[in-house]
C-alpha cells in the first residue's frame, strides 16, 4: 500500500515507522525539516517538506497513487483540510484524521471522515481503570 501522512511528530513518526516496517510505501510530510529527526536515519520512506494542506505538496508526496492517508499534525484545523483534500479532491481510499476536540470530531464524523480523538480515547481508558482498580 501507498501510504501519505501529514504531520511527523510523535503519532507520526511512529505510525509512518510501523507502516513502513509492514512493508508498506510511506511519504512523510511536515513543515519542520528537523522533525524528520524522529523517523530516524534508518527510515525507508520519503520525506516531503512542506504544508500538507498544499495541493502541489501533496502530489510531490505522491497522493495520487496513495491507497491510504493520515493527517497527524497537532492542529484540528489543519488535520480536517487537509483531510478533505485527500479525500474530496485526490480520492483517497482510506482518510485518517486525528482531531482533539471531541465536539469537532462528531461532527467530522457525520461528515464521513474516519477521526481519532486521543481525548475521548485517553479518557475512555483512564475511566475503565480506574474502575477495575
Amino acid at each position: 500500500m501507498k501510504i501519505v501522512i501529514v504531520g511527523c511528530g510523535r503519532l507520526g513518526a511512529m505510525t509512518a515507522r510501523r507502516m513502513a516496517e509492514a512493508g508498506h510505501a510511506v511519504t512523510v510530510v511536515d513543515y519542520n525539516r528537523q522533525a524528520f529527526n524522529r523517523l530516524g536515519a534508518d527510515f525507508p520512506g520519503e520525506m516531503v517538506l512542506g504544508n500538507g494542506m498544499d495541493e502541489d505538496v501533496l502530489r510531490r508526496a505522491g497522493i495520487e497513487h496513495a491507497d491510504g492517508f493520515a493527517s497527524l499534525t497537532n492542529g484540528d484545523n489543519r488535520n480536517i483540510m487537509a483531510a478533505q483534500v485527500a479525500r474530496e479532491v485526490f480520492k483517497v481510499p482510506r482518510v485518517i484524521t486525528r482531531i482533539y476536540d471531541p465536539i469537532r470530531e462528531d461532527v467530522y464524523r457525520e461528515l464521513g471522515l474516519h477521526t481519532i480523538c486521543p481525548t475521548l480515547a485517553g479518557a475512555r481508558q483512564i475511566h475503565g481503570m480506574l474502575k477495575g482498580a
